[in-house]
């Protein structure tokens, strides 16, 4: 399978940049469309000098967006192999190699050792993951991976329903773009 190449940086100081897309068939790398919208809801501010957190990063577009548009610092969590391989060849066609750190590995099993505390958390998981709920709550129970009023951005299916309240993280708003929700979570946010 061929990578698709007509994914772009949408905004920021990377605009325009290409971004290697999916080399691993499932990988659903979000629309420019929907990364442009996510990041027109956010604050600016939520973005200045922040350290930010890609799950499930798969091309790391939503991370790469975040540093392109003022994040400070992002990592990246991505478990498979060749994908990884592909987020790297990003970060490093876009400039944000020395702002960023990628690991390589599942994400449920890094949340306790990621470094954090992060001011922006973004999820873009498959969309076939049964699981997505629990690992809300996983991520809501991990006190010291989200800091104080920072926010959680989940894309999933419309198919998918997720709780108002996992842990200390609240549901502020929600948006439709097609077949994918976006749920914007706050870290004390009800």
């Amino acid at each position: 399978m061929s990578p698709l190449n007509n994914m772009r940086v949408v905004g920021g100081t990377a605009k325009g940049h290409r971004l290697r897309g999916a080399v691993i068939p499932g990988v659903r790398p979000t629309s420019e469309r929907a990364r442009a919208a996510i990041f027109n809801v956010l604050p600016p501010q939520i973005l200045e000098d922040a350290r930010v957190l890609d799950l499930f990063a798969g091309t790391g577009s939503l991370g790469i967006e975040a540093l392109s548009q003022g994040a400070a610092w992002a990592d990246f969590v991505e478990r498979n192999r060749r994908q990884f391989q592909a987020l790297q060849s990003n970060l490093d066609n876009t400039g944000f190699r020395d702002r960023s750190r990628a690991y390589c590995g599942d994400a449920a099993r890094l949340l306790e050792t990621l470094p954090g505390p992060y001011r922006l958390v973004l999820l873009d998981p498959p969309y076939k993951m049964a699981d997505l709920g629990q690992f809300m709550k996983r991520l809501g129970a991990t006190g010291k991976l989200v800091e104080d009023a920072g926010v959680v951005v989940v894309g999933h299916s419309r198919h998918v329903t997720l709780e108002p309240q996992y842990g200390n993280l609240g549901l502020t708003s929600g948006r439709r773009y097609g077949d994918n929700l976006v749920d914007f979570y706050q870290r004390g946010g009800n």
